[in-house]
């Protein structure tokens, strides 16, 4: 009710403004001619003075007297010939100033019910909360999604020969159930057909059949067949195999970006952009759930209400040397060996210090300089390490290894 009252009170005030403008905009009006009649007379009065300081004389002071006389005579006939008012009649301005406030209060009104949420008060932050957990326990599952999009049709420039192999494929797995390689074969010709529903139904029975020796990639795989065939929408199922995914692997990519776009989904973005800004920073840059991060974190930021910069790509063509680099180039001279070791090194330090980098690649700078023999430069960068990663105790870890080796995390 509070809401409605000011609300309303809002609108009234606006159109009262507005309409107190409109009123007095008629107030004040005057007939064009007297404006006339005001100018002929200042005009006669400056040509009396000329004709005074003897500017004008003789005839040419007579004539102009004699037209700005003319042209006075004339005004002051049609300023008393003026007989309509030139203001708006009351009715018309009372007419104006109802269709504005009908515009005004009616038409906000009016749009509010279409857009708001009359009668739902503003929410708490653990009504939110709850109300997404809702969401996320009531939202269909796999089989109701898929039927929701438009059933598979094979694209029509698929070559025939081709389509009419997954048909024997299909039938082959059909007949031997069991068989681990036919399955993944089948399961992967069906996600290169675009069939992602039988694709994710034969990645299920690649699961089945490996048991104990499945692995996390697996599970990727099967989640991004079951969120290919929902058309992006991350299911109860999905969500299942990805959990699986981050049991084996908690820092796999694929599932850590998934998991992200579900809580998006069912209105936590807060979560979402947690999840997503750690894995872009984790990244290297050529991933493939980098791009559609970039694209989309600074609006989820805001919807977050997180105050968030987005970083600069990571130069992909830059990646630094690692000790297994260094020691395989046993081919090349040693000249050879340290030129091609601090090209890699110099290009991978400037990168760090202009546009940051992961710690893995702060970590394989100092291992690199340790090979170099240049321990005070690699102390140098642990202490610069130790600043740009001291918020961040997992991070900071693993570059203290690297440093550890070379004994100067003193």
């Amino acid at each position: 009710m509070t809401f409605w009252l000011i609300t309303m009170a809002l609108a009234l005030g606006s159109c009262a403004l507005l309409a107190l403008a409109l009123w007095r905009g008629h107030l004040g009006a005057r007939p064009a001619a007297e404006f006339d009649l005001r100018v002929y007379r200042d005009q006669l009065s400056e040509v009396e003075r000329d004709i005074e300081r003897g500017v004008i004389k003789g005839d040419d002071a007579e004539r102009v007297l004699t037209e700005i006389s003319r042209r006075i005579l004339t005004a002051d006939k049609a300023l008393q010939d003026e007989s309509v008012d030139v203001r708006s009649p009351k009715a018309t301005r009372f007419v104006a100033i109802g269709a504005l406030a009908a515009v005004l209060i009616g038409g906000s009104f009016a749009l509010y019910r279409d857009l708001g949420a009359p009668g739902y008060g503003d929410l708490a932050l653990s009504t939110r909360i709850e109300a997404a957990a809702d969401a996320r326990a009531s939202r269909p599952d796999q089989a109701t999604a898929e039927a929701s999009l438009p059933p598979f049709v094979i694209a029509p420039d698929t070559p025939e020969t081709y389509a009419e192999l997954i048909v024997k494929l299909r039938e082959a797995v059909e007949k031997r159930p069991d068989d681990l390689q036919g399955a993944t074969l089948l399961a992967t010709h069906e996600m290169r057909l675009g069939n992602a529903v039988a694709a994710h139904a034969a990645q299920a029975d690649v699961i089945r059949l490996k048991g104990a020796t499945v692995n996390a990639e697996d599970y990727a795989t099967y989640a991004d067949m079951l969120i290919i065939a929902a058309g992006g929408y991350v299911s109860p199922e999905a969500e299942g195999a990805l959990a699986r995914v981050l049991r084996f692997d908690p820092k796999n990519g694929v599932a850590r970006y998934y998991s992200g776009l579900m809580m998006l989904q069912v209105g936590r973005p807060d979560v979402a952009f947690r999840a997503w800004a750690q894995l872009l920073q984790d990244s290297g840059g050529d991933e493939g759930w980098v791009v559609p991060i970039r694209e989309q974190i600074e609006d989820l930021a805001f919807r977050a209400g997180v105050k968030y910069e987005l970083p600069p790509a990571k130069d992909t063509s830059l990646t630094g040397p690692n000790v297994e680099d260094i020691e395989n180039a046993e081919t090349m001279s040693d000249e050879e060996r340290t030129e091609m070791i601090r090209g890699m090194v110099d290009r991978l330090s400037d990168r760090l210090a202009t546009t940051g980098g992961s710690a893995e690649e702060w970590a394989r700078l100092i291992g690199a300089l340790g090979v170099l023999g240049e321990a005070d430069q690699a102390a140098l960068i642990w202490q610069n390490a130790k600043d740009v990663f001291g918020d961040r105790p997992n991070d900071l870890a693993i570059v203290r290894g690297a440093a550890r080796k070379l004994g100067i995390t003193q």
